[in-house]
């Protein structure tokens, strides 16, 4: 695989207190699309850790080379990083993160665990099995019109322009597998959605919500912003929730 990473999609470590929180980006995307959150938890004493998945920030052939087991992998490397660093963890994953995040959460539950933007549902697609088969010949799928309520975030953005289309069929495969292990997990949860997410529609997080095994569970619905809450218009309200979950699950900061 490249071993040049894009300008931006470097992975990130604020080292503060004993809290760890482990930030996991989404697909075809960076860790850039979680860096402010980490610092918005770091500035209040948690050590912020945001990895880099693999196939991510270098190129799209990387990607397209790369299965949802390397991408488990990579997060898993860095909740190991933070074993080593914190007493208590805390998991937060943005849309494809967040599946990764439910996995890790099943075969060792966390402090606490929010997932934001995340998916369930796998679209019907008569196409999907055609998917790998094709992707030697369709190697890329377009990615649709921006669709910012911040249009400002754009600027700072580092992602792929496309989905490899053989990766596609990776995402729909552990979008499954998540979501079997949902009834498994057990870790308090904040679960943050948008009403406005036409990417991963807002009936994702009922499932969520219905089929997580937390006890204590709780969903959060914001208005005015698109897929990535954690980069549009209200990525505050985003981070201060995250915050105040932060300190109830897994205390303060030192």
């Amino acid at each position: 695989m490249s071993a040049v990473i894009l300008p931006g999609a470097e992975p990130f470590l604020f080292r503060r207190g004993p809290v760890g929180c482990l930030l996991v980006h989404g697909f075809t995307a960076a860790p850039q699309e979680m860096v402010r959150l980490g610092a918005h938890l770091a500035n209040h004493g948690y050590t912020a850790l945001g990895v880099r998945l693999a196939g991510h920030g270098t190129s799209l052939d990387d990607l397209a080379r790369t299965r949802w087991t390397d991408w488990l992998a990579s997060a898993q490397d860095g909740l190991d990083l933070l074993h080593g660093l914190c007493d208590r963890i805390v998991l937060l994953g943005l849309s494809m993160g967040g599946l990764l995040s439910i996995l890790l959460a099943e075969a060792e539950p966390p402090a606490g665990l929010v997932l934001m933007s995340t998916p369930t549902l796998v679209p019907p697609n008569r196409l999907r099995p055609l998917l790998r088969p094709a992707s030697p010949i369709y190697r890329r799928i377009p990615k649709g019109p921006p669709d910012w309520f911040d249009p400002s975030a754009a600027a700072e953005r580092v992602a792929y322009a496309a989905y490899p289309t053989r990766s596609m069929a990776e995402v729909a495969d552990l979008i499954e597998i998540a979501r079997a292990a949902l009834p498994r997990v057990q870790a308090p949860a904040l679960v943050i959605h948008s009403l406005n997410d036409d990417f991963v529609v807002p009936a994702n997080a009922q499932t969520l919500m219905a089929e997580l095994g937390s006890r204590h569970k709780r969903l959060l619905v914001v208005e005015g912003s698109n897929h990535l809450v954690t980069l549009d218009a209200q990525r505050q309200t985003v981070f201060d929730a995250a915050l105040a979950f932060v300190r109830r699950t897994a205390g303060p900061a030192r």
